[in-house]
């Protein structure tokens, strides 16, 4: 229970929400950017705190639990807020990633920047409270709140396409989340607990598990709602479009935090409550994520000659690595997803940030009318490959554990879907250092020499940096300290997951 006089992740949640709405009732345009700063830098500094707080071996409890009364505890409503060894390590990355979106967003001289501000600090106050969430009800209300902005940011200030792109998206995963939505209802109506609560839940299903028939169709009907989330292959395609024609911060804050959505309500949710039809859907998912994510999402990766684009595409392919990982059905598994979810987050907002500023020093996108810019911007040429190679996996940097135990627990699973997934390392590697090559190594083009003739482009200054640093300062630090997420969470997963692994047995026995 929590014993500290103020609820700390009440305050992360309610912080950004009232400054929004401080911001929405007119503000002047100066107040409202002061403002914003403490609107994205108190849950930053919580979730750090609260992690330097957290206990090494918690196992299935929930730390700094409160619960609050609402009104709806009859309906199975409770507000119940928590961290456990698995939300612990997405909180702390969604007050980072939003930290660093909140700045950059600040800076940017964007038009309306009042208005876009009050979004951005809705989606924060969300997926603060997306993470935070004991009760599945709010899990799920506070997915939907941070979701909205999304749609609208797009929208309005997003780039080529965006009109398209917002309505795409729209469908997609509002389909998507209505998906999730059904079988969330379904485990609440099958389970007789009467609530949402998780720990409830847990206690009652581990007791009283539902029959296979029932936790097969459950388990499919989350698997293709929280996939649709997560932008499993084939039904993916409003994510690079969607991340194309996003403004940066928002797509920091939905590739980054939000799309993790459905991969962490898979394994604190879906897995835990219905082991065994997580276990008759294993290995169409793996193939799923493997085939199609890793392996076709991957060579069109390397055809896209679209910075952008191909960011949001390289995202859509590491989804792959995660949905493996979960298909595994074991600790190690889940635990290298988890890893792999924290530091897919930092880097791939740290690319969509650092493309945006490669888009203001070259006016395109188009990679092939680059060329030369380390010469002129030394710093982004260090940030961008920095984090092409943390996206890559490279040791020392968060990505690499997350692999590495996805690769391990799958080659128990399958060790032929296991080398099929590592050769998207090789893939990584071929479109990420070839961008790198081409935009600030290569020969430099035409139109950008006559760019750099009219424009002459400066270095990274230190409002772009201090976002950037942000993100890498986490990468090396997870990348050199894992075990200060991993010791809490593999203590969660182990106190968890027994139900989850014994089918998992009988799966790899067959």
């Amino acid at each position: 229970m929590n014993t500290l006089p103020v609820d700390p992740l009440l305050l992360s949640i309610a912080t950004p929400l009232v400054v929004a709405l401080a911001i929405g009732l007119g503000l002047q345009k100066r107040h409202s950017v002061k403002l914003a700063y403490v609107g994205f830098g108190v849950p930053a500094l919580i979730a750090v705190w609260l992690w330097s707080q957290f206990p090494g071996d918690p196992g299935a409890s929930y730390v700094f639990m409160t619960r609050y009364n609402t009104g709806l505890q009859d309906l199975g409503f409770t507000l119940a807020l928590g961290l456990n060894g698995i939300s612990m390590p997405l909180y702390v990355m969604a007050g980072i990633v939003g930290l660093a979106a909140g700045l950059y967003a600040i800076q940017s001289g964007a038009e309306r920047l009042k208005v876009y501000l009050m979004l951005l600090l809705v989606m924060q106050g969300g997926l603060m409270g997306v993470f935070a969430s004991i009760d599945i009800f709010f899990f799920y209300f506070f997915h939907e709140l941070a979701l909205i902005p999304t749609f609208i940011m797009v929208g309005i200030w997003g780039g080529r396409d965006r009109s398209y792109a917002a309505m795409k998206m729209t469908i997609y995963l509002t389909a998507g989340a209505m998906l999730s939505l059904i079988g969330l209802i379904a485990i609440y109506l099958k389970s007789g607990a009467e609530t949402f609560d998780m720990i409830t839940l847990r206690t009652e299903l581990m007791m009283h598990p539902m029959e296979f028939v029932t936790q097969k169709y459950i388990f499919g009907i989350l698997m293709v709602g929280f996939g649709t989330l997560v932008s499993l292959w084939p039904l993916h395609t409003w994510a690079p479009l969607g991340y194309g024609a996003a403004p940066s911060s928002a797509a920091m804050l939905h590739a980054g935090v939000l799309k993790k959505f459905g991969l962490y309500g898979l394994i604190q949710i879906a897995l835990p409550l219905v082991p065994a039809g997580a276990a008759h859907w294993a290995m169409p998912l793996a193939v799923l994520g493997v085939v199609g994510n890793v392996l076709i999402i991957g060579f069109i990766t390397i055809a896209q000659r679209d910075l952008k684009q191909m960011i949001g595409y390289s995202s859509v392919m590491h989804m792959g690595y995660a949905f493996l990982g979960i298909a595994c059905l074991s600790t190690l598994g889940a635990g290298g997803v988890v890893l792999m979810m924290v530091a897919h987050g930092l880097s791939v907002a740290l690319l969509f940030l650092l493309s945006t500023c490669v888009y203001h020093r070259t006016h395109t996108f188009d990679m092939a009318d680059m060329g030369g810019l380390a010469q002129k911007t030394p710093v982004l040429a260090a940030f961008f490959v920095t984090a092409t190679m943390a996206s890559i996996g490279l040791p020392g940097l968060a990505n690499f554990w997350g692999e590495l135990a996805i690769f391990v627990a799958a080659w128990d699973f399958s060790p032929t879907l296991t080398a099929l997934s590592v050769a998207g390392v090789v893939i990584s590697a071929i479109y990420g250092l070839r961008s790198a090559a081409r935009v600030f190594f290569g020969p430099t083009s035409e139109q950008f020499n006559g760019v750099i003739a009219a424009h002459p482009p400066a270095d990274l200054r230190w409002s772009e940096k201090i976002p950037a640093l942000i993100l890498i300062i986490a990468l090396l630090f997870i990348g050199f300290w894992p075990k200060s997420l991993s010791t809490p969470l593999d203590s969660a997963l182990r106190a968890l997951y027994p139900a989850v692994e014994a089918p998992a047995a009988q799966v790899v026995s067959r």
